[in-house]
């Protein structure tokens, strides 16, 4: 397996960890087996500086917006972008009607799909894989699956923009901006760009990039990004705040206006349409 589907591995024995705690911010129980074969040999290696307690904050955030967007909007079309080994379609509660839609490459769709049937597990929506390289033209291929544009969409992109250049993290955004129906919303996470630049990060992001996979994009400006590219702000939390991981996040939140400070954005946006 190539190195995506291997951080992919990583955020699966993330989660297994997660969900062994009394104190479990949400119980996965197809984690471990997904984590498979390399999960926790990265945990081990990528160990130090919050990470561990950051995916499991997400985690929850995510399935928070998640669930909250589908109460307060009634969308049922939901897209989950490199969704990796997730497994909310198995793990959540979806309201009657939703399709659910996970997008990523066909080798990591085609190994989840045979570890998921040795399982025996059993979606609680109508899933939907969706086999394509993000790095070329993808949309058809949602749409051929079923999607439909002209509906309003939740996107959710976790861990994603990490990877990008700012420019293609931009155009990811365009994207989705242009293949949604007004009403639709986005869930997802950034960088701060001063996070990248750290000392205190130095020697974990010198493991990402020697192993292929390093974080390049970040920003201080997380509205300001949204704005530039078809989104408008609805939550803008960091974890330890309320509703991000308050009492599990080993860190001090920082006030906003102090400069340089290392940044974990998560956000929630819906779509502007002229």
């Amino acid at each position: 397996m190539d190195a995506v589907s291997y951080t992919a591995q990583w955020m699966a024995a993330a989660r297994a960890q997660e969900s062994e705690r009394e104190d479990a911010l949400f119980v996965d129980p197809l984690a471990r087996d997904l984590a498979a074969p390399r999960g926790f040999e990265l945990i081990e290696r990528y160990a130090g500086g919050g990470l561990l307690p950051f995916i499991s904050i997400r985690t929850r955030f995510l399935d928070d917006a998640i669930r909250d967007v589908l109460a307060e909007s009634g969308i049922q079309q939901v897209v989950l972008i490199a969704a990796g080994m997730d497994t909310r379609a198995f793990r959540l509660d979806w309201p009657d009607g939703v399709e659910l839609y996970e997008v990523d490459h066909a080798l990591l769709i085609a190994e989840k799909r045979r570890r998921l049937d040795a399982l025996g597990a059993e979606a609680r929506v109508d899933r939907r894989e969706v086999s394509a390289d993000l790095t070329q033209e993808w949309m058809p291929a949602l749409e051929a699956a079923g999607f439909d544009p002209e509906r309003p969409t939740l996107w959710v992109a976790e861990a994603l923009t990490f990877f990008l250049t700012e420019e293609q993290a931009a155009g990811l955004l365009r994207l989705l901006a242009s293949a949604s129906a007004p009403g639709s919303h986005l869930a997802f996470d950034i960088l701060g760009r001063a996070l990248l630049r750290s000392p205190f990060s130095k020697r974990f992001l010198d493991t990402l990039a020697a192993d292929g996979t390093p974080w390049i994009f970040g920003t201080d400006e997380p509205e300001e990004f949204l704005t530039a590219n078809g989104w408008k702000t609805t939550d803008l939390r960091e974890p330890g705040q309320p509703g991000a991981g308050e009492g599990r996040w080993p860190y001090d939140v920082q006030p906003r206006d102090r400069r340089g400070a290392n940044r974990l954005w998560l956000i929630r946006a819906e779509v502007v349409k002229a």
